[in-house]
């Protein structure tokens, strides 16, 4: 005579009793070469860093994220129950840190895709895959404009000439944007958004040459350029 199961036993059944072992020698495999690629990863951020302030402890939490996500994906493939919890688990986790250079999320996504991967056992596709990237993200870092984008800071008389001012401008970059002016009575500010050739800084000399400039600055801009 067969037995009809309740729901009860199904769930134990197909849930709380189906846990998939995991090889010691599949978990040592996936964590050290997430460290190797983790540390990888931290090494091709180094190396092509280009923002103002280089976060250290930003580089180095690339392998704890590849280590860590190995660890969860080994822990949640083995049972479906356990998977349930760490979704809840992380459904309450609040991340509070800014992330101030986009290129930093395709990091973070990059370490996180590594950890899922090792611990989906795919260890190939781990590889060639972080190869594939790191060797592109070398490659498009060290790709030179032709032209480089700057603010120039320009302290002025108030009674200064603007179409000059302009006229250099136009004269010397390739696009130029007015992004503040500041007029009182015994001083003048403007500060301006150029783009001018790679390796060229002469608009500070020029600009210094007219009587009505009191000091004229070029700094370095690695923002979006408008237009």
């Amino acid at each position: 005579m067969v037995m009809a199961l309740s729901f009860g036993d199904v769930f134990k059944k197909g849930f709380l009793e189906n846990f998939q072992n995991i090889e010691p020698w599949q978990v040592a495999i996936g964590l050290i070469l997430s460290l190797g690629l983790g540390v990888l990863i931290y090494f091709v951020y180094k190396f092509t860093f280009s923002g103002v302030l280089y976060s250290k402890s930003l580089g180095f939490s690339f392998v704890m994220m590849s280590l860590i996500t190995t660890l969860a994906i080994m822990a949640v493939s083995s049972n479906v129950m356990l998977s349930l919890g760490m979704v809840g688990a992380l459904s309450i986790v609040r991340f509070r840190s800014a992330i101030k250079e986009p290129v930093d999320i395709a990091f973070i996504f990059w370490a996180i895709a590594v950890g899922i991967v090792n611990g989906a056992g795919l260890f190939g596709l781990s590889v060639i895959g972080t190869a594939v990237i790191a060797i592109a993200v070398i490659v498009f870092s060290k790709i030179k404009t032709k032209y480089e984008a700057y603010v120039l800071v320009i302290d002025l008389d108030p009674d200064y000439d603007e179409e000059k001012i302009n006229q250099l401008l136009a004269a010397r970059c390739k696009k130029y944007s007015v992004k503040s002016k500041t007029v009182s009575a015994d001083r003048a500010d403007m500060t301006v958004e150029i783009r001018i050739p790679a390796g060229s800084t002469k608009i500070v000399n020029d600009m210094n040459r007219f009587s009505f400039v009191r000091s004229a600055a070029l700094v370095s801009f690695n923002g979006d350029y408008a237009g």
